[in-house]
This record gives C-alpha cells, sequence and structure tokens, in this order.
C-alpha cells in the first residue's frame, strides 16, 4: 500500500499535454505546494500521526492571535490554508517545506475539494431523474413525481430526492494519474478534471482505490 502523505494545492485550470505516442491528455494544473509543516500530531499526545501542512500567505492582520501564535511556534509566517495529512514515513520536521517531489509521475492520487455551485436545480438535473411524457396531453414533463402515501406513511421519507442546491460540496475524484512534475514551478499535472472553480484550493493524496488494487482513471 502506498504510503500516506499529501499535499495542499491551487487548481490553475485545465490544458493538455501530448505523451511519446502523440496522443492529447487533458490535465488539470494545480499549483501544489510548497506547503509548510505547522505541527506534528503523535500517537503519545494525539492519539494519532499526522502532519499539519499549511498553505498558501496570509497577512498578519488578517490572523486571529491564537493562529499568529501557532504559526510562530512553527517559525514560520500565516498560511490561509490548515489541514492535516496521515504520514507513514518519518515526518517532516516543523518548519520545513513538503513540495511536489514526495509525488511521482505516473502515480495515482486523489483530489478533494469542493464542487462547482450550481444554484437551484431540479430533479432532472440535480439527480438525473427521467422526465414525463411531453405529449398526448400530459402536463407533467420535468417536474418531481409521487413522493410517497397519503394515509400510509403519511409522510416524505429522509433521502427523498427532489429539487435543492446542486453543487458546492466536498467532493474526491480518485485514481488521478499524475502526468507530468514540474518541480522548479511547483506544479502537478493531474489527468482529468478535478473538483472546485479556477483558483480553488484542493488536498491531494495517494489513491486509495489503487492503493486497493481497483479500478483507476486514465
Amino acid at each position: 500500500m502506498a504510503a500516506d502523505k499529501g499535499l495542499l494545492a491551487r487548481k490553475l485550470g485545465m490544458t493538455r499535454v501530448f505523451d511519446e505516442q502523440g496522443r492529447q491528455i487533458p490535465v488539470t494544473v494545480l499549483e501544489a505546494g510548497p506547503c509548510v509543516v505547522v505541527q506534528h500530531r503523535t500517537p503519545e499526545r494525539d492519539g494519532y500521526t499526522a502532519v499539519q501542512l499549511g498553505f498558501g500567505p496570509r497577512k498578519l492582520s488578517r490572523t486571529t492571535r491564537p493562529l499568529a501564535g501557532h504559526f510562530r511556534k512553527a517559525g514560520t509566517t500565516p498560511r490561509r490554508l490548515l489541514r492535516e495529512f496521515a504520514w507513514a514515513d518519518a515526518l517532516p520536521e516543523v518548519g520545513s517545506d513538503v513540495t511536489v517531489e514526495i509525488f511521482r509521475a505516473g502515480e495515482r492520487v486523489d483530489v478533494v475539494g469542493v464542487s462547482k455551485g450550481r444554484g437551484f436545480a431540479g430533479v432532472i438535473k440535480r439527480h438525473h431523474a427521467r422526465r414525463g411524457p411531453m405529449t398526448h396531453g400530459s402536463k407533467y414533463h420535468r417536474r418531481v413525481g409521487s413522493l410517497n402515501a397519503g394515509t400510509t406513511p403519511a409522510r416524505v421519507f429522509k433521502g427523498r430526492q427532489m429539487p435543492g442546491r446542486l453543487g458546492g460540496r466536498r467532493a474526491t475524484v480518485a485514481g488521478l494519474r499524475v502526468v507530468r512534475i514540474d518541480t522548479d514551478r511547483h506544479l502537478l499535472l493531474v489527468g482529468g478534471g478535478v473538483p472546485g472553480v479556477r483558483g480553488a484550493y484542493v488536498a491531494v493524496r495517494p489513491s486509495k482505490k489503487a492503493a486497493r488494487g481497483g479500478a483507476a482513471k486514465a
């Protein structure tokens, strides 16, 4: 199983690259790190082993005093994001940088982010429901069907697919392949799309699906 590790990144957008056979590969460009190690989580004190990483600059004037002291203790400036990653190898030193070099080309990764908010949507767009008949006098086209019987159970069960807000939630795209790494510019090119709008922050970690031997995306 791949060692636990991870990195915070910012989505720059999508483009395409070409492999040795001349085939084009759609990729998402991520500005991955460098992330600074802010704190260690140890089994003796916290009950688990993890590394707390900080990413992205943040003004000191916009940082609370407790957080400012937290970063000062680590010997670094305030960062916009703080996330924890399980770490199976030797823990990097507090105050040191974690870069894209922890990944390699061809490795499978999971990318976690917040999906694009699509606003209010009906059941067809939100849940891929089937529409009603469009002819023969039918007035039922894109509306919600029967929610439940009136007398029994006389209520709508939790989880019923209905119109509502679409997107804007935590989403994970699993098994993406690392196509290319640019260590000089801290860029990570992964095949396919990742959650979020351009400029959104995401977390990149080794693919759990690939570690279990499951199918992975190209």
